[in-house]
Order: C-alpha cells, then sequence, then structure tokens
C-alpha cells in the first residue's frame, strides 16, 4: 500500500516568495473564537511532521507549533464570539485571515489560503481547496491555528467547566449541548448559531 502523500512545497515554489499559508480553525463550534494563522517557512530548518493539523494529535501539534513559532514568521487572528454573531462566520473567518496576515509583520509576496475563497485584501494570493493536506505552509498554519485556539477553549473551560469544553473545545457534542439547555449559554457562546439560539429562548 503507497504511503500516504504529504503537504509539500510545490504550492510555494511557483509564488512570489515569501509565502505565507494561511489557515483557520473554529468555524463550526457553538462557543469561543475563530482563530486564523499565517506562516511564512524558513529557506531552511523547516520541522519534520508538518501535515494537516487534523490528522495529527493534540500532542504532535503542541511541539509543533512551538517548533513553527521558534523558526518561523508567525501570525495570528483572533474574532471573538460576539464579532462572529455581528458578522457571520463567513465574515468572521474573512477577518481573522486578514488579521492573521497583518500580525505577521511584514510583506508577504503571496500567500496560499486554504479553502475556496479569499479574504478582501490587496495580497497576491491563491485559495486552495484541501490545501492543509497539499500546501506544507498552509499546513503549518492548520498547526498554529488549531493548537491557539484550543489552548484558549481549555482557558475558558476553567471558567465554565459545566459545558466540558475541555474535551469538546466549544464543538456541539451531545454533553455540550446537554448543558446548554440545562444551563444556557454564556458570554463566550455564538448566538447566531441556532442551538445557542435555542438555548437561550429556554432561558
Amino acid at each position: 500500500m503507497p504511503a500516504a502523500k504529504r503537504p509539500s512545497l510545490r504550492h510555494e515554489k511557483l509564488a512570489l516568495a515569501p509565502v505565507a499559508g494561511v489557515d483557520e480553525a473554529g468555524c463550526g463550534p457553538l462557543a469561543g473564537p475563530v482563530v486564523a494563522a499565517a506562516v511564512i517557512l524558513p529557506a531552511r530548518g523547516v520541522p519534520r511532521g508538518i501535515d494537516d493539523s487534523k490528522k495529527l494529535p493534540a500532542a504532535e501539534r503542541a511541539r509543533l507549533c512551538l517548533r513553527l513559532q521558534a523558526c518561523a514568521i508567525v501570525g495570528v487572528g483572533i474574532v471573538e464570539a460576539d464579532e462572529i454573531d455581528r458578522l457571520n462566520i463567513y465574515w468572521a473567518r474573512m477577518k481573522a485571515m486578514a488579521l492573521a496576515v497583518e500580525a505577521l509583520g511584514c510583506l508577504p509576496g503571496h500567500v496560499l489560503v486554504d479553502g475556496n475563497r479569499l479574504p478582501r485584501w490587496d495580497h497576491a494570493a491563491t485559495a486552495i481547496v484541501g490545501g492543509d493536506a497539499l500546501s506544507l505552509s498552509i499546513a503549518a498554519a492548520s498547526i498554529v491555528a488549531k493548537h491557539t485556539r484550543d489552548q484558549i477553549m481549555l482557558v475558558h473551560a476553567e471558567s465554565y467547566p459545566q459545558y466540558d469544553w475541555h474535551s469538546n473545545k466549544g464543538y456541539g457534542c451531545p454533553a455540550h449541548k446537554r448543558a446548554l439547555r440545562e444551563h444556557g449559554p454564556t458570554p463566550l457562546h455564538r448566538r447566531s448559531f441556532a442551538p445557542v439560539a435555542q438555548a437561550e429562548l429556554m432561558f
């Protein structure tokens, strides 16, 4: 059986350097922010093991995130739940990605974005469907975004233990939805999402 393909630098080599990969985490949860990351990998010393964050265990994401923060140029953009409600999740995602690129502190020659849409910006950019499995820079961004958001939700879980965010990170699993019905939404819940809106009506 052939080995599974891993992300490569094929897309980066076709673009004007420096190339930033961008991805986000947290579009689907009922609570917490959407977090995007932008990563410009170094010319040498790229950490081994970078892959689509969904394919990596939490401990490996944490290790790689620390390595990337030490060797790469990294920017993070965060849009909180109340702004998600004002903008809607699509535009919140676009804003988080734009903020992440701004946070790099340098102007990228080209931006590779996971997905099929680009934020409204002036950067030369390419949207790549399934980019976190194809582009090494996007995969690196997916790791930083996912790990950063998970850490945010672990901190919030200390204040709201009844929602089990330690394990579900704000996603709408049965235990989280049950806690919503029993305790109502917190300030970190997205009231524009149907399960949260329904729970709020009960309170």
